[in-house]
C-alpha cells in the first residue's frame, strides 16, 4: 500500500506541476549580410587574422610580436584565472591572451 501511496504522490506531482513549467526562446535578428568566415594568414613568424576587412591578432602569435606588428595597446588588463587570461584592449579590437600567446581577437561592433 505505501508502494501505491508514493507513486500516486509522485504521479500528482510530476504531472500536477507540468503545466506551470514553461521555457523562453531566443530569437536572434536577421542580418542582410552572410557572416564572412574568417581568414587566417600565416607566415614563419606570426599569424593574423582577416575579419570583416581588419587585421587583427591571430591565434598563437606572443606579446611581443603583437605589439611589434600591432603597437601598444590602449589599456592592459593584467592575468586573471588559472590559466592566466590577460587581454590588450586597442581601439577597434580586443586580444586575449593565455600566458603570453594570443588565443583569441574580438573586434569591438557598435
Amino acid at each position: 500500500m505505501k508502494k501505491t501511496t508514493i507513486l500516486t504522490w509522485l504521479a500528482v506531482t510530476v504531472f500536477g506541476l507540468s503545466p506551470l513549467a514553461s521555457a523562453d526562446v531566443l530569437t536572434m535578428p536577421q542580418s542582410n549580410k552572410p557572416a564572412a568566415a574568417p581568414q587566417h594568414k600565416s607566415n614563419s613568424t606570426n599569424t593574423v587574422t582577416e575579419t570583416n576587412s581588419q587585421t587583427v591578432p591571430g591565434r598563437g602569435m606572443s606579446m611581443a610580436q603583437v605589439e611589434a606588428r600591432f603597437g601598444a595597446p590602449d589599456k592592459k588588463i593584467p592575468a586573471v584565472g588559472k590559466p592566466p587570461i590577460s587581454r590588450w584592449i586597442y581601439s577597434n579590437y580586443t586580444v586575449y591572451f593565455e600566458y603570453n600567446l594570443v588565443i583569441d581577437s574580438v573586434i569591438h561592433h557598435p
